[in-house]
């Protein structure tokens, strides 16, 4: 597979909620700024973070932040990853990536998502992934698109389960998260279920919450 269609790709929405939420390309010259976040984070996150099973958890590590990027960076040129930045207000907020990307007849890809607590509760997360799975379907032409979560990151799931993201079970100890092997439920959509994108969706189901007060 040569160069991904549409990547690089930035995206923004700019008037879905109080500050506009954008998606960009991850870049080496945010690694100060990233490992910032990852450490006043560092409660926040761990509990949700892979690990690697070969290696002793250490409580400061957070990882080489500029061969992450470039290995991310690698394998969007490859067509295997969609590496973004989560903005809020043009401020650093989180990553999404859409990795594992397989092409032929599988045409799919597994969605992983982080924001930063502080930014937490203002639908910056839901908002960024409808952007990304309707870039995803419609401009890229991934057919379908997969979320695995641990069953006690209520937070997390509640991201796709507002979106329309269907469960489709449990994976016993898919991966290695925070020490040990855990389960994750299996979320997916496809292309089929949004003939319309997610992010109208979304807004509609946001100005509906507005107007009940909900």
């Amino acid at each position: 597979m040569g160069r991904i269609r549409g990547w690089p790709a930035t995206i923004t929405e700019p008037d879905l909620l109080e500050a506009p939420v954008g998606l960009r390309p991850v870049r080496v010259s945010d690694a100060r700024t990233w490992r910032e976040i990852r450490v006043r984070n560092a409660s926040w996150l761990r509990p949700w973070e892979p690990s690697n099973p070969e290696t002793p958890l250490h409580r400061s590590s957070i990882g080489p932040y500029v061969g992450m990027v470039r290995t991310m960076r690698h394998e969007a040129r490859q067509g295997q990853a969609l590496p973004w930045v989560v903005t809020y207000g043009g401020q650093f907020a989180g990553q999404l990536t859409v990795g594992s990307i397989v092409w032929g007849s599988a045409r799919s890809g597994q969605i992983g998502y982080w924001i930063d607590e502080a930014y937490a509760g203002r639908g910056i997360t839901p908002t960024a992934l409808a952007m990304a799975v309707d870039h995803c379907f419609r401009v890229v032409g991934i057919h379908r698109l997969e979320a695995s979560i641990r069953p006690e990151n209520t937070a997390s799931r509640r991201v796709v389960e507002k979106l329309g993201f269907r469960e489709e079970g449990t994976r016993v100890r898919q991966l290695h998260i925070n020490g040990a092997w855990r389960d994750h439920i299996c979320y997916a959509i496809t292309a089929e279920e949004v003939p319309t994108g997610m992010l109208p969706r979304w807004r509609s189901s946001l100005s509906h919450s507005s107007r009940s007060g909900a």
